[in-house]
């Protein structure tokens, strides 16, 4: 049997269930007829037709995006999710799915159901989808044709040209009552709009009959935004013309077929189907005296009903409705009437709209003026300049060792603040930190040791790469920000020692347990870069050079774009679990890096490695919650759900100066994420100028002391918001200014 490329297609508002179903959450993704939305039955319906080497395939809108996310999570099935800026009716949508598939199995078949329907015999469903595949295989156009039961003028009709899998002879319209008996009596069948087809036929038949369709939706997909399973079609796609299938090519092609089905269906269109479907009451209520009603309570509402004969009640929490069930197809008249006298009972009150990127930045630079900045400058940091390694949440003192590697951190964030025009005492908070630093973490040859305990004694001698990494790299900003040509010299010299231990391929061996990682190389990437653009040496250059040259031959996978985390001696990938680990906070970080040193350089070849390492970063980031996760592995499966605070800072910073060098539909893209990764970032810091720094998968926060090394991660992030705001828009200056 062919692959089978199942197609969800959630299009559609079911108005004629006002006022359950409404724009925002229309009737597919609502429970009618159980416990389960008709969307997720619709998926645990036709999932396991895609087993063998195909994909479950959803179509629907941007505004339905995180339905369609929570409720595939809720029963665990995973989907790629094609979302449509703007509907266009159904040959759009199928178009959609068809090209998206033939260009990753030109001879796969398409199955497409609607995600509103009502099959409670699914394994009925599937053996017929399976009769139909072979016909489609062989280029034919499959639609499933529901044997009537009774007279209907809710659906379409099929007229058949024979009594099993045969070509079709006519599709009609909905009926009048005396014409669908005669359709009955003639043998025509329900029209289901389900559909099989071969997604290349299905391709071909829209642009030989519907070409402005065709080319809209070619433009559209070429010009998607993958976002982890989502692809957001662009902004081509709503030059498509409006037009369902039925009109654009079932009744033109030459490769119409119908099976006749005898499973049940309904499309649930009005309330006495819902009602028909014996599983239609929600809620709390009580009927007295009362036959073949149907009663559907939200939470916390009771209906009490007496003496009544096939009545509808539906009650929400804005609007009730009640109608006879013989009359539930008016209900479509209440709603067009809605229109003009109360529009907004049209759709669910909207939520509170999302924070713009431009109203985030002007809050974290607020936020840092008179809490952060000021708060670690006083709690976190003692008499003698050693600053804390943690604040608890409350900025009670927590004795505890203290890293080499979090004084440099902090030492950075305060220059940082010095250029950046804060008008507190980050001049003193500098100096006296640079002093504690070099009598209590300088080795004699000048490099830091590791660790301190909490009273200041050696606890490890080791000099971590890394250490000195953020050592040169606070440095770099210290001799901008206090304008001291001598401090270069201590910079060079850390440089120096390390260069002297660099490998035959440029790479420095870490201590500990993995010596040879890709992240020392890039906080020694960030170092030179901050030494190159406040006037440095040419030694500084070579030395990113150097770095660069390692990631673009050995770090970067050159299938996936990903950078690897761990390897062997040669720079070879390393085995194992540890060889296959990406961290999407790595991606964005080294893509800030490279787009940086690409800029700097105007190497082309640099910015489109950044633009790899970014979109394999996006790839980490989990649609639902809205953050970016701490792990995946090298294929994109995910490894760890939690997600800490930095990774959602370097989201951030990647976005932004990706938005800078580019003019097209990225820059556009890439102002979207960085929205989404500022609210992302918001969600760990508190008023108080402190933060959470974990989140479990069910969005909860470990309950654990402020770390001070998110600060550097944090005041990063809000630099290159500020440079690329105001590189955009010039009048927030004053706005994103920390004086």
């Amino acid at each position: 049997m062919a692959t089978i490329y199942p197609v969800i297609m959630c299009g559609g508002s079911g108005t004629r269930l006002w006022p359950a179903s409404r724009p925002s959450l229309p009737k597919q993704f609502i429970p009618l007829a159980g416990n389960r939305s008709l969307f997720q039955e619709a998926v645990s319906r036709v999932a396991a037709l895609a087993h063998k080497g195909g994909e479950l395939v959803i179509v629907g809108g941007v505004s339905h995006k995180r339905a369609i996310l929570e409720q595939l999570e809720e029963i665990g099935v995973t989907a790629v999710i094609l979302l449509e800026p703007e509907g266009r009716d159904s040959s759009a949508a199928m178009a959609a799915a068809a090209l998206w598939t033939a260009r990753r199995a030109p001879d796969a078949v398409n199955l497409f159901v609607a995600s509103d329907h009502h099959i409670p015999d699914a394994e009925a469903f599937r053996q017929s989808v399976k009769e139909a595949v072979s016909a489609a295989a062989q280029g034919q156009i499959v639609t499933l044709g529901v044997v009537p039961t009774e007279p209907s003028s809710a659906y379409g009709y099929i007229a058949p040209s024979g009594p099993m899998l045969s070509e079709v002879s006519a599709f009609v319209e909905k009926p009048d009552p005396a014409t669908a008996r005669r359709y009955i009596s003639e043998g025509y069948l329900w029209n289901s709009g389900n559909f099989i087809v071969r997604a290349d036929v299905l391709g071909k038949e829209i642009a030989d009959r519907a070409p402005a369709v065709g080319e809209a939706v070619r433009v559209a997909l070429d010009q998607a935004e993958i976002d982890g399973p989502c692809i957001t079609l662009g902004s081509g796609f709503k030059a498509a013309p409006k037009i369902s299938i039925d009109y654009a090519v079932m009744e033109k092609t030459s490769r119409a077929s119908v099976l006749p089905v005898r499973f049940e269906w309904s499309d649930l269109g009005a309330w006495d189907s819902v009602h028909a479907s014996g599983e239609g009451d929600v809620g709390l209520h009580i009927l007295e005296d009362s036959e073949g009603c149907l009663v559907r309570a939200c939470d916390g509402v009771m209906v009490a009903a007496i003496g009544l004969r096939d009545v509808g009640i539906i009650v929400e929490r804005d609007a009730v409705l009640v109608t006879d069930l013989k009359k539930s197809q008016d209900v479509k008249k209440v709603v067009e009437r809605l229109r003009k006298l109360s529009p907004q009972h049209l759709d669910f009150p909207s939520a509170k709209p999302l924070e713009t990127l431009e109203a985030g930045a002007a809050r974290l630079t607020t936020w840092l003026r008179q809490a952060a900045l000021p708060v670690w400058s006083s709690l976190g940091q003692d008499e003698t300049g050693a600053f804390e390694e943690v604040l608890a949440l409350d900025g009670r003192h927590i004795a505890t060792s203290r890293r080499a590697r979090v004084q440099a951190r902090q030492l950075q964030v305060y220059a940082e603040a010095g250029r950046q025009g804060w008008q507190g005492q980050w001049k003193a908070v500098v100096e006296s930190g640079l002093d504690r630093l070099k009598s209590a973490y300088l080795r004699p040859d000048g490099q830091m040791r590791t660790l301190l305990a909490a009273d200041g004694s050696p606890l490890d001698e080791t000099a971590m790469v890394y250490d000195q990494a953020f050592l040169i790299f606070a440095l770099a900003c210290i001799s901008d920000v206090t304008a001291n040509p001598a401090i270069e010299e201590e910079a060079a010299r850390i440089r120096d020692l390390l260069m002297q231990a660099a490998d035959a391929k440029g790479g420095f061996e870490e201590a500990g347990i993995h010596p040879y990682q890709s992240n020392p190389h890039m906080h020694l990437l960030e170092a030179a870069l901050a030494w190159e653009e406040v006037g440095g040496g040419d030694r500084w250059t070579a030395l990113a050079d150097q770095i660069v040259h390692l990631a673009r031959t050995q770090f970067i996978d050159t299938e996936t774009g990903s950078l690897r985390e761990f390897f062997d001696a040669d720079w070879s990938p390393t085995t194992g679990d540890d060889g296959r680990l990406v961290e999407p906070g790595h991606q964005f970080e080294w893509a800030w890096l490279m787009a940086r040193y690409g800029r700097s350089r105007n190497d082309e070849a640099a910015i489109a490695d950044a633009w790899r390492l970014y979109e394999a970063g996006l790839k980490g980031v989990d649609p639902k919650r809205g953050i970016a996760i701490d792990a995946i592995n090298i294929d994109g499966s995910v490894r760890s759900p939690r997600s800490r605070l930095w990774p959602q800072t370097e989201w951030l910073k990647a976005s932004l100066i990706l938005a800078t060098l580019s003019d097209d539909g990225r820059r556009a893209q890439c102002l979207d994420q960085a929205s989404r990764a500022q609210r992302a970032l918001w969600r760990y810091l508190t008023p108080q100028g402190l933060w959470h720094d974990k989140m479990l998968e069910n969005g909860i926060f470990i309950d654990e002391p402020a770390p001070a090394s998110s600060f550097y991660h944090i005041m990063a992030a809000y630099v290159q918001v500020r440079q690329t705001i105001i590189a955009l828009n010039p009048n927030m200056s004053a706005t994103l200014s920390l004086a």
